[in-house]
């Protein structure tokens, strides 16, 4: 199990910089007459510190309150909801209360939530994602309580984690694509320079198809917009490109019924034709005319799993045999992929 270090305190600014621990104190509350030098020499050392201010040091004898911070890139696209309700199943009843700061996906941004909600000395921290930026990294790595990475398992975690390998599920989807008898096959999804787990999705999808003497015939990629609708353009873009597609493999559910509507409305029959899959599982495709198949991403399970973490490190609920764990993710082959055994 991993130990948490104590949290960093004005002396330690103090002992950095080499000013008062008052002078720390009023340059970090932006009060007081502090020379400019002074000032960039105290924030300087923060930050390399990953030194965050205590706002309610003084307040509770406890320096800590008993919320649960949890950093999420998205509450829009049905994905995180999902892990919400996971996180609220498992605290409740422990007096520990979730509080949410959505990042969109932006480094800095996370920046910004992380210190604002660490000021606060939550109970536990659950963070979206093994991806940040180096602060991000030091703030949490410093902020001396229990912080639980989730969504992804393909990389090392600052302490606790709690996801599904995407590669492994990438690769696990083009596997059951091939068995299927697909071999002309596209690819369409959202832009992946932020999007980490996407990519790793892509990158172990790619390599299970290199492995196999096939390539990705033909990509779409999009940003921003309605993801249905985007689905359905994108579709229609690739198809009149590439007309001799077999199989799409969309990186989300939402752009792939958009894809499945799309299918129906040109009367292509799916899966003979034209076989497509999706990713995640949102509730959306189950109210579709045909099952889209996916992939279950263990979402509920990530959320709880997570919590149940942060509870036992805080004494409220028994300990885990581990804090790394890793789930796995199952296909769903709906009506959308042929499914040979």
């Amino acid at each position: 199990m991993s130990q948490q270090k104590r949290p960093l305190t004005l002396r330690d600014v103090s002992e950095a910089s080499g000013v008062s621990e008052m002078t720390v104190s009023r340059v970090l509350r932006n009060r007081g007459d502090v020379s400019a030098t002074t000032r960039e020499k105290v924030l300087a050392a923060a930050k390399t510190l990953g030194y965050v201010p205590n706002k309610i040091a003084g307040a509770l004898a406890s320096q800590r309150v008993n919320l649960v911070a949890v950093v999420i890139p998205s509450m829009s696209n049905m994905v995180f909801p999902e892990v919400m309700s996971g996180i609220s199943a498992a605290l409740d009843g422990t007096g520990l209360q979730p509080v949410v700061g959505v990042t969109g996906y932006s480094p800095e941004k996370e920046e910004e939530v992380l210190y604002e909600m660490l000021s606060w000395r939550p109970s536990g921290m659950i963070v979206a994602g093994l991806e940040h930026s180096d602060a991000s990294i030091k703030m949490l790595s410093e902020s001396g309580i229990p912080v639980v990475e989730i969504m992804d398992t393909d990389g090392k975690p600052i302490d606790a984690m709690v996801g599904i390998s995407h590669r492994r599920a990438g690769r696990m989807m083009a596997e059951a694509i091939l068995k299927a008898g697909y071999e002309h096959i596209g690819f369409l999804g959202t832009t992946m320079s932020l999007d980490h787990r996407a990519r790793k999705r892509f990158e172990g999808f790619t390599e299970a198809l290199a492995r196999n003497g096939v390539e990705i015939m033909d990509r779409e990629f999009y940003s921003g917009g309605s993801a249905l609708a985007k689905g359905r353009e994108m579709t229609a873009e690739l198809l009149a490109r590439t007309p001799e597609l077999e199989f799409l493999y969309f990186s989300n559910d939402l752009i792939g019924a958009g894809g499945l509507l799309h299918l129906q409305d040109a009367g292509i029959d799916i899966p003979d034709q034209v076989g497509l899959a999706g990713f995640n599982k949102v509730e959306l495709i189950e109210g579709l005319s045909r099952r889209l198949a996916t992939m279950d991403s263990c979402r509920f399970e990530i959320g709880q799993t997570a919590a149940q973490i942060i509870a036992a490190r805080n004494g409220m609920a028994p300990a885990l045999d581990s804090d790394h764990i890793e789930l796995t993710p199952k296909i769903a082959f709906g009506d959308t992929l042929k499914r040979k055994l």
